[in-house]
């Protein structure tokens, strides 16, 4: 064998959640492994998500005492996903996902924590969850990973603050309540201390790495300690086949790499493919993905190129997220998520062209996008007054008074000292808007929004400000200045992908799987169906496929294990 052409048993291309749980488990069940990376660094999606799993009755809800019925769980996403269920890889991923789970919890140094408190996106549905199926990755020490955290992919800028610290929603508040209470200042300074402890030691960021940069470090911890071979900077170009089955991939660079048993494909889908999602993006959507640059849907155009059939969304091509953008001196843009931070605190609306309001401003970031297509605003406008940027910032603009003409001057932030002047910037109908404002602030007064219903749900307050004077979700929009950032629709990944059977292989377009090649991540059509049910809904789907997939190439039965640690 040449020296351009090396054999494993199992090749995974991509090192985001899917393809480094196929990785783990293949390895742990006795199989070589290949990893092979197109970025210069480890993670992919993942290490800059939000790192929430969903996996409805998983061993950690279960040693809280969470009890969750699987026909509750069953009922509820019938609902959320009507004819977009498909009951074969959601019953393989109801049954397997908790399995996973204990078994990454006994083999390897993943491991989550349940949330005690977090309700589905549709908590008004039947069968929707409260607690338990979202779980969090446990914080990480990144000094435990050695060398190995240079080749680790940042976070998102916007998931760091003095630089380089990792902050969770928890730490955030307490950062702002310093001053207020000693257990915050306690909090805050333990925290700091530590960050700058690191950064004297000669780390670039700091070492308390939380969500999905900890998921992404736990996952290559893992894989380091089973002499999993990760290459980065290796972009695969072309699938090998012999006699119908995958037998391989070659990159870039020509290298060619043998997969005795089957190769993987885990590259993060498709955020970054212009042309395939100009043919399947509603219209007004454009390349505003959170997703990294280099998920440019390689791994399903290889797939397609072998027969491989791509499975469009009943829904949604993408998970949809309101992002506002700001364009730098140079020409890029820096693009922030607004997820779950501010926009169901009181005293935020979001208006459209018009100037009025079109959307319940707490609901879910998919929800709230749906909303921009379905009124045909793009751009939407989230608003809010002086004391509510001060508290909890707006975009790029953080909180805590903290310098803010930079973004003014950029043309990002909005300023006005009053709505008229605040209209005319926007370019919208200033009698509307504050009709508008005023309807508001009555809703406000009176703890009820009458027209969407901010705050009606348990996933508005769950984001909501539960020591807010008034009402956790509305508050007025009065005190000049006013300030608003533009939001576009943008993703945190794509749902449309690959077809696939409940073992993860991806399936030819007559239906019949293809030897040798599978698929989970983003390049595997999501189960959901292009919905959001809820917290953590692409990655709980992302590493139990990648464990059915690991344990499919390795013949063992994924709802049985055993620990071989």
């Amino acid at each position: 064998m040449s020296k351009s052409m090396r054999e494993y048993d199992v090749v995974v291309v991509g090192s985001g959640a899917g393809g480094m749980a196929a990785a783990l488990t293949a390895a742990i069940h006795g199989l070589s492994v290949l990893v092979l990376e197109k970025a210069a660094k480890i993670g992919g999606s993942t290490a800059v998500s939000g790192g929430a799993v969903w996996v409805p009755n998983n061993p950690y809800a279960k040693a809280m005492g969470i009890e969750d019925s699987e026909a509750d769980v069953r009922q509820y996403l019938q609902q959320v996903l009507g004819n977009a269920l498909r009951p074969d890889l959601m019953d393989a991923f109801l049954r397997t996902g908790p399995q996973m789970v204990a078994f990454f919890d006994q083999n390897t140094d993943v491991k989550f924590a349940a949330r005690a408190y977090s309700p589905d996106y549709y908590p008004e549905l039947t069968g929707a969850g409260k607690a338990g199926r979202p779980m969090d990755p446990l914080p990480f020490d990144a000094r435990q990973l050695r060398d190995g955290f240079a080749r680790l992919r940042d976070p998102l800028k916007e998931f760091m603050v003095l630089g380089g610290m990792m902050v969770n929603l928890t730490d955030v508040k307490h950062l702002l309540n310093v001053t207020r209470s000693f257990a915050s200042w306690k909090h805050g300074t333990a925290l700091v201390l530590s960050y700058f402890r690191d950064r004297a030691s000669g780390y670039t960021r700091g070492t308390r790495l939380l969500m999905g940069n900890a998921l992404a470090a736990r996952l290559l911890k893992s894989a380091d300690a089973l002499g999993i071979t990760i290459v980065t900077g290796a972009a695969v170009q072309r699938l090998l086949e012999e006699n119908g089955r995958v037998t391989g991939v070659e990159t870039a660079h020509g290298e060619q790499y043998l997969a005795r048993r089957g190769v993987v494909m885990a590259t993060g889908g498709f955020p970054w493919d212009a042309e395939r999602r100009q043919r399947l993006s509603p219209q007004g959507a454009g390349l505003w993905s959170m997703a990294p640059r280099e998920n440019t849907g390689d791994g399903i155009r290889m797939a397609e190129s072998v027969g491989g059939s791509f499975l469009d969304s009943p829904a949604d091509m993408a998970f949809w997220a309101p992002v506002s953008i700001c364009k730098q001196p140079d020409g890029s843009e820096v693009r922030f998520p607004h997820l779950v931070w501010d926009r169901a605190k009181p005293g935020l609306i979001a208006v459209g062209k018009d100037g009025r309001r079109f959307v319940n401003e707490g609901t879910s970031y998919h929800e709230f996008v749906r909303a921009m297509f379905r009124a045909n605003t793009i751009p939407a406008f989230l608003i809010c007054d002086r004391p509510f940027i001060d508290k909890w910032g707006l975009g790029l603009a953080l909180p805590g008074k903290r310098p803010r003409r930079h973004l003014i001057d950029a043309g990002y932030l909005v300023e006005a000292n009053s709505i008229a002047e605040l209209a005319r910037t926007l370019e919208i109908d200033a009698t509307a808007l504050a009709d508008t404002i005023g309807r508001v602030n009555g809703f406000a007064a009176a703890g009820v929004d009458d027209d969407f219903g901010k705050g009606a749900s348990e996933y508005n307050r769950y984001y909501g400000d539960a020591d807010a004077p008034g009402h956790p979700n509305l508050g007025p929009v009065r005190t000049a200045p006013l300030y608003a950032v533009r939001v576009y629709p943008g993703d945190i990944g794509t749902a449309a992908g690959l077809q696939t059977n409940s073992d993860a292989q991806v399936l030819g377009r007559d239906g019949q799987a293809i030897a040798g090649l599978y698929a989970c991540g983003n390049d595997m059509a999501s189960i959901m169906g292009g919905h959001y049910p809820g917290a953590g809904i692409t990655l709980g789907p992302a590493l139990t496929f990648g464990y059915i997939a690991g344990c499919h190439l390795a013949g063992q039965n994924p709802l049985q294990h055993e620990e071989t640690r």
